[in-house]
């Protein structure tokens, strides 16, 4: 949520030299993160996408962790990499 530009192929340097972290919390507690505490980094949002997880099946931008991992790997051009994440839960 503190992204400005949204991750992008132009990303898959960032994700191949530093990796990929998501932040595991529940949207409804979102406010309580401490993000200005935390180390900064290169901040990303995710284009417009549809949750497909079991909470928040069908609501645009309610993303797992795994699934907003996965589309950015995607996104990065990782295909085989987003589908190993994916995987795990199917």
């Amino acid at each position: 949520p503190n992204g400005t530009v949204s991750v992008s192929p132009a990303d898959r340097p960032i994700v191949e030299e530093m990796g990929l972290s998501v932040i595991d919390c529940s949207w409804a507690r979102l406010a309580e993160i401490p993000f200005k505490q935390m180390r900064s980094g290169h901040h990303r949002l995710l284009p417009f996408l549809v949750a497909a997880n079991q909470v928040n099946y069908g609501k645009p931008s309610k993303l797992s962790c795994a699934e907003a991992a996965a589309a950015t790997l995607y996104i990065c051009g990782y295909v085989d990499a987003a589908k190993a994440v994916l995987d795990e839960f199917g």
